[in-house]
Formats: C-alpha cells, sequence, structure tokens
C-alpha cells in the first residue's frame, strides 16, 4: 500500500450490497482508492436491511457513513447535505456519483475549499425533464472536473462547453470468490443467451425477445436467460407469450454470486441490446459485459449508447443495431463459429478494465 495522508469523501447515490451498476462503481473505486492509502469517506442511503449492510460495512478498508431510512424522506436529503458538508471539511477532494450527489456538490460548492469532481453515468445527466435537465447542467457547471465512463456518457454534456471532461471506462474487479459456484442450476439451451439486468426496458430484454421468432428458426433450441430484479418481467411474458416463444425465455430473478457464476460459466453469449428510453434512461457503459468476459464470454450489444466502449468490436464481442434482427442473427452465427477467437479476446478484454488499472487513471487525472 502507497502511503498518502490525502482525504477523499465519496458521495454516491446507490453503494452495495444492493446491486446496482453506480453503486458498484463507488465500491470499488473507494476500496482501491483505500489500497493506495487514501483516507476514503463513502456517503451513502440506506438501501438495504441493517443487518445486511452492517455485514457488509464491516468489510470495507473505506469509512461509510450510511444515512438511514427516514420518514418523510426530505430529513434524509438534509442529513446527506449535513454529512457531506461536514466531512468536506477536512478533506481534499468531494467526488460526487449520482443525481442527488450532483445537486448537493454544487450547492455546497461557495461553502467548501476541497476540489469538487463529478463522476456521471449516463441517466442522471440526460433527463428528458427540461426542469431537471437545466438543473443537472448547472451543477455540472459548478465542478472542477469532471469524469465519464464512456465517450457516450460525454457525448451526452457536450454542449456545456465545462471545464476538464475525462473519460475512463468503468473497472471489473474479479475475486476469489468468481470460481465458486454455490447451487446447481440447469441452464438450457442451445445456443445458451443470457442477459444480466434489471428487465427493464431501458436494458432491451423485450428486444432479444422479439428476435427469438426468426432465432429460433435457425436455431429451434435456442434459450434466451434474463438474471436480474423481475422489475418488468410480466410485461415481458406476456410479449414473448404473444411472439410463441415463451417456452424459449427463463426469468430467474436477482441471483446470489455463485449462481451468477454458474450462468457466466455455461452460457455461450452475453447480450444486451439496451435503448434509450422516453424520460431519458440510457445505458452508461453495461459493465456485466465486462464482467462476462472475464469468463471467456462473447458479447452482443446495442451501437448508440455506453456499450459501444464496454464491447471490443469483432474482438470481445460485436455491435448490432437493436431493432436488426438480421444483424442479431449474424452476430450469434459469427461469435459461435469463431467461439475460440472470441473466447480469448473477451478475456483480454476483461483484463484491461480491471480496477486494479483503471484506479491508476483515476489518480492521474484527480491529482492532476
Amino acid at each position: 500500500m502507497s502511503e498518502t495522508s490525502k482525504h477523499i469523501v465519496l458521495l454516491t447515490s446507490e453503494f452495495p450490497p444492493l446491486p446496482g451498476g453506480i453503486g458498484n462503481h463507488a465500491y470499488n473505486f473507494a476500496e482501491y482508492l483505500s489500497d493506495l492509502g487514501y483516507q476514503v469517506s463513502v456517503i451513502a442511503d440506506q438501501r438495504d436491511t441493517s443487518r445486511n449492510e452492517k455485514e457488509f460495512d464491516s468489510q470495507l478498508k473505506s469509512k461509510i457513513h450510511r444515512v438511514a431510512i427516514t420518514s418523510p424522506r426530505f430529513l434524509m436529503y438534509l442529513k446527506r447535505i449535513w454529512n457531506c458538508y461536514k466531512l468536506s471539511k477536512s478533506a481534499d477532494k468531494l467526488i460526487c456519483s449520482g443525481k442527488f450527489p450532483l445537486w448537493i456538490g454544487a450547492i455546497l460548492k461557495p461553502f467548501i475549499s476541497v476540489e469538487l469532481i463529478a463522476v456521471i453515468h449516463g441517466t442522471e445527466v440526460n433527463f428528458s425533464n427540461s426542469r431537471l435537465r437545466k438543473s443537472i447542467n448547472w451543477s455540472l457547471k459548478r465542478f472542477d472536473k469532471v469524469i465519464a465512463v464512456s465517450n457516450f456518457t460525454k457525448s451526452l454534456v457536450g454542449d456545456l462547453d465545462l471545464k476538464q471532461v475525462k473519460v475512463i471506462p468503468n473497472g471489473y474487479s474479479p475475486s476469489e470468490s468468481d470460481s465458486y459456484i454455490d447451487s446447481e442450476i440447469q441452464i438450457e439451451g442451445n445456443p445458451k443467451l443470457l442477459t444480466v439486468g434489471n428487465v427493464t426496458k431501458r436494458k432491451g430484454q423485450a428486444n432479444v425477445i422479439r428476435h427469438l421468432p426468426k432465432l429460433k428458426e435457425i436455431y429451434p433450441n435456442v434459450h434466451y436467460h434474463c438474471v436480474g430484479f423481475k422489475t418488468e418481467a410480466e410485461y415481458l411474458l406476456t410479449l414473448a407469450k404473444s411472439l410463441d416463444v415463451s417456452k424459449h425465455v427463463t426469468f430467474h430473478g436477482h441471483l446470489s454470486h455463485g449462481q451468477l457464476n454458474q450462468f457466466y460459466e455455461n452460457s455461450d453469449i452475453c447480450v444486451m441490446l439496451s435503448q434509450n428510453t422516453e424520460t431519458g434512461d440510457v445505458e452508461g457503459f453495461g459493465i456485466a459485459l465486462i464482467e462476462a468476459n472475464h469468463f471467456g464470454l462473447p458479447t452482443i450489444g446495442s451501437k448508440s449508447c455506453g456499450i459501444e466502449d464496454a464491447i471490443l468490436d469483432k474482438n470481445s464481442g460485436l455491435l448490432v443495431d437493436r431493432e436488426d434482427t438480421s444483424a442479431f442473427i449474424n452476430a450469434i452465427g459469427s461469435i459461435l463459429n469463431n467461439k475460440t477467437h472470441y473466447t480469448e479476446q473477451a478475456k483480454l478484454w476483461a483484463e484491461q478494465h480491471q480496477w486494479s488499472h483503471v484506479i491508476k487513471q483515476y489518480v492521474d487525472y484527480i491529482e492532476a
């Protein structure tokens, strides 16, 4: 561990143990900074049970300050603002990640002397509501530096003429538990397609289902496995039934780490045909694709979103137009017919995105 006396406050809208892209990013960012000798204070809301969070927090290298669930909810907002103000008084840098943290950072700017850095992911800087969009734009202009997790995310704020904006991709952190499988799950299909993520319009599971009628003509035993919270699963089941492909789709819900590993190990292709929604919800990166690559699982993802940075086209996987059925089917065929190439390149691509490498880019930029 390197020695540094610098204190970084990380204000985030999400933090594990519950899943979430922003939370996953915040957790690894804080832990790897701690490994480098930084004193890291994390401020986050309670999202899970107190017992689960206390057990998780006891293993952290960083110091977590959880804001307990309170009614009325605005008291939680005030608590977060106060914690941030108090901790920033002794900090060298305040890093804000997520919608509400961006607002808090901007509001506190006149009252604190620390360098103010924003990490932007996608949806929080792309609201369709004009008032929300203007408030976020106003906030970002008050930050000293901005870090975007993808070139797509950077493009969403391209018209703001911000002081300094740098793209640093999301990272993946392999662990000893990556080889652990805690139960046997029957994974059927040939080929076996997998999407990992909350079942929502943005994640694009519906787009994959719409391709299945044509796909099953070529691959009669194809099966599409969806892992993640079943937020909109009922609608998608109805869609699958209307297309006569319900027997080719399974929603597994949220799984343990060991169970998820089994899907990564035994699937043929990880797919994420994400789309931008009417409310401005977008795919800022797609870290699940890098996780899949770690296991040698090739990927297929959508163009025109942050996934373009998460897939090394024609190597770790393939980029397609999410609505183009022929392109999707051809991509599957190309990967299955060149599995060795895509498997090898997927592992190499994942290795490049390990947090042990990515954190060095963060340190170079925030210390510049």
